[in-house]
Formats: C-alpha cells, structure tokens, sequence
C-alpha cells in the first residue's frame, strides 16, 4: 500500500477493561478442563516487555482467558466482539510460538478485510518492536507489487484476506510449508462476505500439523461448520459479555423512523448476508408489505400469515426447510410450525406488544449449541417504551447498533464484489482470459466518460443481483462439489486409461 493511500481507520481494539474483572468472569464460559487465567506478571519477560512498549496496564478478559490455551497450543474457538483486545490475545501467543531466526513464514491470520488487515498489523508491528519478527499485510483490491516484495525479503506472519493469500499461493509468491500457527479472525465476517470456497482451498497448501484458533463475534451453525474443517475437537470459550434469557443470542436495537423501517431492513440484511432468515411483523398487511418490498428489491422471499391457504402456508414452509427460500417474512402464529436449527437471524419488523413474545422469536435463533443474531427495529415513542419492558421483565442487555449508511453499504458491497470478481478470474483458464483481453481497452474508455461509468455500474449491479443475492456458499455445499469434482475427475482418468488402452491394442 502506497504512504499515499487513505484508509479509514478502523475500530480500535481497547486493552482497559471497562468494567471491573470479577464481573466480566462470571459470565465466562469455559472448557471443562479449564486453564488458570493469566495477568501481565505472569508473561515471559518478552511478552511482558511488549504489553509495555504497547501501553498496557493490564490484560483484557479476552487475553487473560484466552492466551493460557493459546500458549498450550489447544485448539480454541473464542467468542469475542471488536474492541475486546482479542488481537493482542492471539499476536503474543504468536511471538512466543514463532522462531525469529527462522526466516520462512510461520504465521496466518486471516481476516475479512483489508481494514482488519492493516489493523492488526498495526498492533503485530507494535508488539513485536525491533525483535526481529516481521509482518506482512496481503489482501485485494490493490496491486501486487509492494505485496509481492515483502514475501520475497521474507516474512514470519501473514496477515492476509483468504482470496489474496489463495493469490499468491496460486503464483507461487507464498510458501506456507513451515507454517505454525493458524488464526481465523472475525470468522462469521469471512463466511458473511462469500470466502469459504478460498478458505478451503488454502487449507489445500497447509502442512499437515498446524496450531489453529478461530475468533468470532458470534458462532452460527456455519462457523462451527468451518471449525470442524480446520480444527479437531476444539475448546470453546465465551466472552460475550451478554445479559440475556435466550443466552446463545446476540440481541440487537436500530432506532429508525416508521417511515425509513423497510430501506433499513434490506440494508441489514446486505450487511449481515444471512444464510437465511425469519422477519417478524405484528400484522398480517405488514407482513405482506415488507415480502414486497424484498422481493422487488430482488430477495428470495415469501410471506407467511393466516391469510394464506393452508396449502400455499406448507409450501412455503417447506421451501424455508429444505434451503429453497432465503427469507420468509412472518407473524407469529403462521410461523408456529417452523422449525430450523441452524438458523443465524431473525430480523424484527415491529417490537412485539407482548415481552414473551420477542423470548419467542428470538428463541428461533442460537439453537443447537449454535449462536444466532436477533435485530429488532424501534421506531416512535411506543415502541421504545415496548423495548424497556422487554430488557426489564427478561434482563436482556440490548446492543443498540446504528442505523446503516449508503457509504458504509457501498464498502461492503465494494469488498464482496471484490472477492466474487477476483474468484471468477482465478478460475479463468488461459484461453478465457486472453479472450476478455479485447475488452480492456474498451473498459479504460467507457471509465473517462461519465456516461461510460453509469454502463460499467450497471454491468456491476446486474452481477451483484445474480451472485450476491443469494445466500453466501456453505461448508455442506462446497464439501459437496469438491467431491463431485473428485469423482469427476477419476471417471475421466479411467476413461483416457481405458481408451489409451484400446488404442495400444
């Protein structure tokens, strides 16, 4: 990255702990065979040395929790939110597990963006000082050049997006055969934008013993998927820090006008990127405005009310069970026969008037040792009123998140399309790519001219509507196609040996 180029900063990860241990302790969920936390005292001087020249005064839950494990070399899936100091719980166990005299790369840690990539080498280069590890950031969107000569002078951690670092391990310009350490960082993130056809793939180029941990805000039925992939029989620990009667769900307010409710929700839902989901509305008109305004937008979605027959009511529900229907929007009595485990969302059209009615639709999420999300839209006066009592009868600590902008929506939507094009050339054969050469100079005009740009956004936007709309790809789906690939290609071997076979005869 060029001293030129601007990047937002990112949310500052804190290392103060804003509210006092103890508390934080007891709502700590540990393995059974459980490590004694650490505090700064207790670090190797070097370790010990670099919470110094950081600015530390103490360790965060997250790191004093977590690092016991880490320094065990146990496989660990940590439940932690942004600003935990969960960067610092992983780079220090990383600086003791990794050889400085050794100048092959020994580290990963993948991340979702290149914000986070840049983030966490922030914090990696702070750490480390001048002790003679050094770290690299790779990920896409820029050029390969100032990428390609930090991995030729030698790096021992690798902070990298899964489709730049599968980039360079195509080219050949990475090596991951010394590897040591593998981190997941912000995990349903990755999966959220589309990566874990890049993930699996890398874990193709992975010696075959590697310490792995995995951090994740929230742990739906897919991350836990994912670290069935790359870990086996992993701890989990839980600093969630929530105050909740439906424990394994994440409860969470954007205040909102009425009026803006449904431009809202389908932003939340471009945000998120749920597999699939379940909108509650208190009214059956309601119900069938927000299916609407989905499916205009081009959402897979249908409705469920009582104004449906009974036989249209199965059908959809049936759709929603088998994978068929992404998003079903619902009142509360039609949705009473639905039943799906591995949901991740419910989304909240309306407060309910009723308290045990909001326990029992966000009971729909976080189910089968899975956590889940549940986001509820306030709007006037009422319904905040409505949302006190719920937090108050229920001791539900709500997150309030702000209402998402179009320039927040823009950069994410920008790194998703980034990730879907960059996949679509890495699987381009040569001839496809000589081929799309004819076009380049057309893009490079069509990009002076205003009217050209309004074309080329248009191409762009079509794509996103076809790909992106649908839900993100699964552990179950991409396993599924590795093996008919594999199979695939054994019939072929079998069929050139058999006819190589007749032509010999």
């Amino acid at each position: 990255m060029s001293e030129t180029e601007t990047i937002e900063k990112p949310e500052e990860e804190i290392n103060e702990p804003t509210i006092p241990e103890q508390a934080v302790e007891d709502e700590v969920e540990e393995p059974e065979d459980s490590l004694p936390s650490v505090q700064i005292k207790d670090l190797p001087p070097r370790l010990a040395e670099a919470t110094t020249r950081a600015g530390w005064s103490s360790l965060t839950p997250v790191q004093s929790k977590a690092m016991p494990y880490l320094f065990a070399g146990r496989p660990l899936m940590v439940q932690a939110r942004t600003g935990s100091g969960k960067t610092g719980a992983f780079i220090m166990p990383i600086m003791e597990l990794v050889n400085r005299y050794q100048e092959e790369t020994q580290a990963l840690v993948l991340v979702p963006t290149r914000e986070l990539a840049t983030q966490v080498v922030a914090e990696a280069k702070m750490l480390f000082g001048d002790g003679g590890l050094r770290v690299t950031a790779v990920y896409g969107g820029v050029g390969y050049g100032a990428q390609l000569k930090a991995l030729r002078e030698g790096t021992h951690l690798i902070v990298g997006t899964p489709g730049r670092v599968l980039d360079h391990l195509l080219r050949g310009s990475m090596s991951l055969k010394k590897l040591k350490v593998l981190v997941f960082d912000e995990a349903d993130r990755m999966l959220s934008m589309g990566f874990y056809p890049d993930m699996r793939r890398v874990q193709e180029y992975l010696p075959g013993k590697v310490y792995t941990c995995m951090f994740s805000a929230t742990f739906p039925h897919t991350v836990r998927s994912l670290a069935r992939q790359f870990m086996e029989k992993p701890d989990f620990l839980s600093l969630s820090r929530d105050h909740v009667h439906v424990a394994d769900t994440s409860h969470q307010t954007v205040t909102v006008s009425s009026m803006d409710k449904d431009r809202t929700l389908i932003r939340l839902i471009e945000l998120e990127n749920p597999d699939s989901a379940i909108i509650f509305c208190n009214t059956k008109q309601r119900v069938h405005y927000v299916s609407v305004v989905l499916q205009r937008f081009g959402y897979n979605a249908d409705e469920l009310s009582g104004d449906l027959p009974q036989k249209d009511r199965e059908k959809v529900m049936d759709r929603l069970r088998k994978g068929k229907l992404r998003f079903c929007v619902a009142t509360d009595v039609a949705a009473r026969g639905i039943d799906i485990s591995d949901l991740s969302h419910v989304f909240q059209f309306e407060v309910p008037e009723d308290p045990e009615i909001y326990i029992h639709r966000a009971g729909r999420t976080g189910r089968a040792g899975s956590t889940g999300t549940a986001i509820t839209l306030v709007g006037d006066f009422s319904e905040q009123v409505l949302l006190k009592k719920i937090a108050k009868q229920y001791n539900i600590e709500f997150e309030e998140r702000p209402s998402p902008d179009e320039a927040a929506l823009a950069r994410v939507v920008t790194e998703r399309m980034t990730v879907q094009l960059e996949a679509q050339m890495r699987d381009r054969d040569k001839l496809r790519v000589e081929r799309l050469q004819r076009f380049v100079p057309m893009v490079k005009e069509l990009a002076n001219d205003e009217e050209g740009v309004q074309l080329i956004a248009m191409l762009l936007d079509d794509l996103y509507q076809q790909s992106l709309h649908a839900p993100p790809v699964t552990v179950e789906e991409t396993a599924a196609r590795q093996e008919d690939s594999s199979e695939s290609g054994k019939r072929k071997k079998k069929r050139r040996r058999r006819s190589r076979g007749r032509s010999g005869n």
